[in-house]
């Protein structure tokens, strides 16, 4: 079997992808303490906390989650009473997304303790290191999508 050698691409990306799961199993465990049962209900009520009322389709791509799952994350979110849906008035054939009282009162909570918690995860790095981090993460997202066109 072949020898990964350092700084290599694939010990590159075993090092990104070990630390991207771990990262996202942090985050989701700091999420299921704040109450909710998975990802996807804490990012739909996300996104419509800072960007406002979506469409459905909107939503799904803003959170990466296909057609049905955003459609049955929507419909568990309404269920609940955090999200109302109304068609545009702009556009009868367009369904908008709200979030209700409850769903942004639940919502500001969890992202405030979502945002310290990713703080003190990335606190690990100096503010330097968080600039170096940022432009990394940019730049080899750039180069993966010009790969994949």
């Amino acid at each position: 079997m072949p020898k990964i050698y350092q700084h290599s691409g694939p010990h590159l990306f075993l090092l990104f992808w070990k630390a991207s799961h771990a990262v996202m199993r942090y985050d989701h465990e700091r999420i299921v303490e704040q109450g909710f049962t998975s990802l996807s209900d804490f990012a739909v009520l996300e996104v419509l906390l800072h960007k406002g009322a979506l469409p459905v389709s909107t939503i799904g791509e803003k959170v990466l989650l296909t057609s049905g799952s955003i459609t049955t994350a929507v419909q568990r979110m309404e269920r609940k009473g955090f999200v109302r849906r109304e068609r545009s008035e702009g556009d009868a054939r367009v369904v908008l997304v709200h979030l209700t009282d409850a769903g942004r009162e639940l919502i500001v909570d969890a992202f405030a303790a979502h945002s310290a918690n990713l703080d003190a995860l990335f606190s690990e790095f100096s503010g330097k290191e968080r600039a170096q981090f940022a432009d990394l993460m940019r730049k080899l997202g750039r180069r993966s999508q010009a790969l994949i066109r």
